[in-house]
C-alpha cells in the first residue's frame, strides 16, 4: 500500500463543505494473504478505531481502514472532526480517501500515522498508538488558535462573518474586501501603536491616569538601592519595588516596610534590566478588568498560585499534587496552568522562610508568587456582576486615557463593590492585547462572552463583513461572462475585483497575469481592501485541487457543461462527474442568494435541485420547457424574444434590444448572447440597478484589450481576422456557428491542440473545422502538457481525414510562424479564425502585423 498524493481541501469541495485531507491510495500491491486477519491486527494495535470513526467497513479494503484510522486518531487527540469518505477511482485498486481536519498539519500527520498503522497491521509489526495520539495532540495545541483569538473567531463564525488566518500565529482577517477587519490576538486593526507604546511604559501610563483624576499608586523610578529607600520614605511604607518594564510578576516585591527589604528588592528588580520603580503598596486583592470600546465587559479576581499544607507533604510534593489536576496544563489549552517551581517561586518561598522541602503545617497557605497571572499557575474568579458602576467608569476612563480599544486594566482594592476613591484602591497597570482566558473560562464562576463583545465592537449588529460574491463556472463562456458582470458592477459605481483565466483585475486594472481562475487568486481578491464586489471565475481544477476560496457566494453562474472539458483528468472521466465538480458553487449559494443556470443544458438545469437559494434560468428560446415552466410559476427567467433580451419575473419585464449590445453583433453571435443572458441574470440577482445594466451592455466591447482571446475581431487587407482561445469541441462548434453568419470568400483556420485533452476530443476539433474551413494550418503548442512531440499534430490530422471542405492542410512549426503564414495567404473578403495558445503574446503579434498592413 502506498499513498500517491495528498491534498488539503481548504474550502467547500466536491465531498463536503468541510475542510479535509484528500489522499489517493494505491492498494494494488497488497497480497491476498495479508488481508487474512487484517482487521483483528488493526484493532489490536489501535482499539479506538471502533470509537467514533467506526471499524473498517470492508475487511478487504485497506483504504477504508486508512479512512477510519485517520479520523479516529484525530478524535482521540481532541480534534472536533466527524466527516470521512472513501470512494474507488476508475483505476482498479486505487482509492480516494477523504478525512476532515480542524488543523491542516494535524490532518496531514493523521493520514501519515494511519498509513503506518495499516502497514503495521498488514505486516504484523509494531505501532505505538499512544505516541501517535500524543504527537497529534501536541501538534494540534501548537497549530490551533490560542484561546483569546479562538474565542473571537468563534464569535465571528456564529454571526456568519467570514474569516481567514493570515499567518501561523494569531493574525486573522474578518470579512472581505473593503469591509474587512483584522485582529492579532486581542488587539484590533484600529489599535494605535502610540497607545500600545504608552501601555508598555508603566510610569507614563500612571502619569496620564493621574492627570485624568484616576486613582493610581504614587511612585517614581530610582537608580540605586539608596535612592529606592529614599523614595519609599517619601511615598510612605509599605511599598512595591518592580522593574519598569517587567511582566508576569518577575522581579516584583510587595509590602516592603524596612530599609533592608527595599534594598534587597531593588537588587532583585535591577537584575531584570532597565529602570526600577518604587511605588505605594495598595492593600487589597488583585482584579483584572476587561474593557472593549467604551464599556466594561468582564472582571475577574486573580489569586496567586498557592498550596495548602497538610503537615505531611513537602511544598514540592504539594505542588505536584496540584499540578496533577487534569484542569491544569502546560499551555493555554486548559482552564488552569501548571504551577512552575522556578527561580521566582523559590525566591518567594525564601522570602517567606520556606524551601521546596519544607513541610507546612496543616491549613497553612503557602503563596508561590506575587501575582495571580494564569500563565504562571494563578487562578481566576469571575466577579463581573459585582463591579460598582463608578469603579467600572474609572476603568473605562483609564483605557480611554491610554487610547486602547481592547484593554486589560489591573486594579488593586479591598472590594470591587465600592468606588476606588472610597477605599484607597487604584489602577496599577493598563495592558494592550490582554489575555482573555480568565474571562472565557475562569477557574470559578461563569465565563463571559468577551469574543462576542470584541466582534460587536468591529461590526454593527446587521453587518456580516461580506461583499457580493459572484462565482462563475462552466465549460465555455466563463471568462467573458465574468468580465461582463464586473463591467456591469463598475457601471453601477462599484469597485469590482475579478479573477479569470488571464489575470486578476481590481477596478479594471490588471494586478496579476496568468491563469488566475483558482482559489488562491480568489482569496487575493477577497483580501484586497478596495474591492466591494467580487466576480470569480471558478475553474474545475481549483475546486478539485483546493476547494472554494469562500464559504458561500451570493450568485453562482453555470454557463454550460461540455464533453471536452478536461475529461479523464483527476479521475473525472464522465460528464456527470464533471457536472458534480461544477455544481459545487451552486451547492454553496447563500440561502438568500441565487443560482443562474442554463436551461437549455439538461445537466446544468438539473443543478437547480442542489441550490439552497433561488434559481434564475436563461435560454434563448422562451418556449424551452424548463424555462417556460419556471416562468409559469412566476420565477425569474432571461430569454430572447424578437431581437430583444427579456428579463421576466411574473408580469414584470425588462427588455433590452440586442442591437444595442455590441458583444452579440446584433444577436448574430449565439454564444455571446448566452454569455450576455448569464451576466444579466447574475447582475439582476445581486441587485444591480437596471440603468447600470443597460449602460454596461451598451459600453462593453470584446476586443483584445477588454476580453483577450474571446472572439477578438481584426481587419487586415480587406480580410477579417478572428482570434479566439476556443480549446474544446463545444467551443469550436459555437465559433463555427457564429462564423457561419459572417460572409467570406474563402475561410482559413489556424489551430493547435492542448495535450491534456483526451485523444477523441483533440480529433473532434479538426473534424468540426475540416467541414467548415477551406484551408487549415496546424501548429504545436509551446507546452505539450505531457504529450510527446508531434503526438497532438498527428491526432489533429486524423480528425481531418474525412473532411468535406478543407482542401489545404499545412503543418507549421511555432504559433507565430503559423499566424504569419495564414496572414500572408489572405486575400480581400477572406476570413481567418486563429485559435491562439499563448493568448497575450499571440494577440500582440497579430496587432503588430495588422498595424504593418
Amino acid at each position: 500500500m502506498k499513498i500517491l498524493r495528498t491534498r488539503a481541501l481548504r474550502g467547500p469541495n466536491l465531498w463536503s463543505r468541510r475542510t479535509a485531507i484528500e489522499a489517493v491510495v494505491d492498494a494494488t500491491g497488497i497480497q491476498p494473504g495479508q488481508l487474512d486477519g487484517f482487521e483483528a491486527r488493526l484493532q489490536l494495535r489501535f482499539p479506538a478505531i471502533d470509537a467514533g470513526a467506526g471499524s473498517p467497513r470492508q475487511a478487504d479494503s485497506v483504504a477504508h481502514a486508512l479512512e477510519a484510522a485517520a479520523l479516529a486518531l484525530q478524535l482521540r487527540a481532541g480534534c472536533p472532526v466527524s466527516f470521512s469518505r472513501t470512494v474507488p477511482t476508475p483505476e482498479t485498486g486505487v482509492w480516494q480517501v477523504v478525512v476532515e481536519y480542524s488543523e491542516e498539519a494535524v490532518g496531514r500527520r493523521a493520514i501519515e500515522f494511519a498509513e503506518r498503522l495499516c502497514r503495521a497491521a498488514l505486516e504484523d509489526s509494531d505501532f505505538d498508538a499512544h505516541a501517535a495520539i500524543e504527537g497529534l495532540r501536541e501538534l494540534d495545541e501548537d497549530q490551533r488558535l490560542g484561546p483569546s483569538t479562538g474565542a473571537i473567531v468563534a464569535a465571528a463564525q456564529a454571526r456568519g462573518i467570514p474569516w481567514r488566518r493570515l499567518t501561523d500565529g494569531s493574525l486573522v482577517q474578518f470579512g472581505w474586501g473593503n469591509r474587512q477587519r483584522r485582529i492579532q490576538a486581542a488587539e484590533m486593526d484600529v489599535t494605535s501603536a502610540i497607545a500600545e507604546s504608552i501601555a508598555q511604559d508603566k510610569e507614563l501610563t500612571k502619569s496620564l491616569l493621574h492627570a485624568s483624576g484616576i486613582p493610581v499608586p504614587l511612585g517614581r523610578p530610582v537608580d540605586d538601592a539608596d535612592e529606592a529607600w529614599r523614595a519609599a520614605c517619601e511615598i510612605g511604607v509599605p511599598v512595591v519595588v518592580k522593574p519598569r518594564d517587567g511582566n508576569q510578576g518577575k522581579g516584583v516585591a510587595v509590602g516592603l516596610n524596612t530599609r533592608g527589604e527595599v534594598r534587597a528588592a531593588w537588587k532583585v528588580a535591577s537584575d531584570y534590566g532597565g529602570e526600577v520603580i518604587v511605588e505605594k503598596y495598595l492593600p487589597g486583592q488583585d482584579f483584572r478588568m476587561l474593557v472593549v470600546g467604551d464599556r466594561l465587559v468582564a472582571a475577574a479576581r486573580r489569586d496567586p498560585p498557592l498550596v495548602v499544607g497538610d503537615g505531611v507533604h513537602t511544598i514540592r510534593e504539594l505542588v505536584d499534587q496540584v499540578n496533577a489536576d487534569p484542569l491544569r496544563g502546560d499551555g493555554h489549552g486548559t482552564v488552569l496552568t501548571r504551577i512552575p517551581l522556578d527561580d521566582i517561586a523559590l525566591a518567594k518561598l525564601a522570602r517567606d522562610g520556606y524551601t521546596p522541602e519544607s513541610v507546612p503545617a496543616a491549613g497553612t497557605r503557602v503563596v508561590l508568587r506575587n501575582n495571580g497571572n494564569l500563565s504562571t499557575g494563578g487562578s481566576a474568579t469571575d466577579v463581573t456582576d459585582e463591579v460598582h458602576p463608578e469603579l467600572a467608569a474609572s476603568v473605562v476612563a483609564a483605557a480611554q486615557a491610554v487610547g486602547l480599544d481592547i484593554c486589560g486594566v489591573d486594579v488593586v482594592c479591598r472590594s470591587i463593590q465600592q468606588p476606588l476613591e472610597a477605599q484607597g484602591g487604584g489602577i496599577v497597570e493598563v495592558n494592550a492585547a490582554p489575555g482573555l482566558r480568565m474571562h472565557l473560562s475562569p477557574s470559578f464562576g461563569k465565563g463571559r462572552a468577551v469574543g462576542e463583545a470584541i466582534v460587536g465592537s468591529m461590526f454593527a449588529d446587521d453587518d456580516d463583513g461580506r461583499i457580493p460574491v459572484v462565482a462563475v463556472a462552466g465549460t465555455n463562456g466563463k471568462t467573458t461572462t465574468v468580465r461582463l458582470i464586473a463591467h456591469l458592477a463598475a457601471c453601477a459605481g462599484r469597485q469590482p475585483g475579478m479573477t479569470n483565466s488571464d489575470g486578476i483585475y481590481i477596478a479594471g486594472e490588471r494586478i496579476d497575469t496568468g491563469d488566475c481562475s483558482g482559489p488562491r487568486s480568489a482569496r487575493n481578491v477577497l483580501m484586497h481592501p478596495d474591492v466591494d464586489f467580487a466576480v470569480l471565475e471558478t475553474a474545475r481544477g481549483g475546486i478539485l485541487r483546493e476547494g472554494l476560496a469562500f464559504d458561500r457566494c451570493d450568485v453562482a453562474v453555470v454557463t454550460n457543461i461540455g464533453l471536452g472539458d478536461h475529461l479523464g483528468m483527476n479521475y473525472i472521466d464522465t460528464v456527470e462527474g464533471l457536472a458534480a465538480v461544477k455544481r459545487v458553487i451552486v451547492e454553496n449559494v447563500a440561502a438568500d442568494g441565487a443560482a443562474v443556470l442554463n436551461a437549455a443544458d439538461p445537466i446544468v438545469a438539473a443543478m437547480a435541485g442542489s441550490c439552497p437559494g433561488s434559481v434564475v434560468f436563461f435560454a434563448k428560446d422562451c418556449h424551452q420547457p424548463v424555462l417556460a415552466a419556471h416562468r409559469a410559476h412566476g420565477r425569474r427567467v432571461v430569454f430572447v424574444d424578437g431581437g430583444e433580451l427579456v428579463a421576466a419575473e411574473g408580469e414584470h419585464e425588462q427588455r433590452i434590444a440586442l442591437a444595442e449590445v455590441p458583444l452579440t453583433r446584433g444577436g448574430a453571435l449565439g454564444f455571446q448572447v448566452d454569455n450576455v443572458m448569464a451576466a444579466v441574470a447574475a447582475a439582476w440577482s445581486v441587485g444591480l440597478p437596471w440603468d447600470a445594466i443597460r449602460t454596461g451592455l451598451r459600453s462593453f466591447v470584446s476586443d483584445a484589450r477588454t476580453a483577450p482571446g474571446r472572439f477578438n475581431v481584426f481587419e487586415h487587407r480587406g480580410a477579417t481576422l478572428i482570434a479566439d482561445y476556443g480549446h474544446n469541441p463545444d467551443a469550436i462548434e459555437a465559433l463555427v456557428q457564429a462564423i457561419d453568419t459572417m460572409p467570406a470568400r474563402r475561410r482559413h483556420v489556424v489551430i493547435s491542440g492542448a495535450g491534456d485533452r483526451r485523444d477523441e476530443d483533440i480529433r473532434r476539433q479538426t473534424e468540426i473545422l475540416g467541414n467548415a474551413f477551406d484551408a487549415v494550418i496546424l501548429y504545436e503548442d509551446a507546452c505539450q502538457r505531457g504529450r510527446s512531440e508531434g503526438e497532438v499534430l498527428a491526432l489533429l490530422r486524423e480528425g481531418l481525414k474525412d473532411a468535406r471542405r478543407a482542401r489545404s492542410v499545412d503543418e507549421i512549426r511555432g504559433e507565430f510562424a503559423a499566424i504569419d503564414t495564414a496572414l500572408a495567404r489572405l486575400e480581400a473578403e477572406d476570413l481567418c479564425l486563429i485559435l491562439v495558445d499563448q493568448v497575450d503574446q499571440a494577440l500582440d503579434h497579430i496587432t503588430a502585423r495588422v498595424a504593418q498592413g
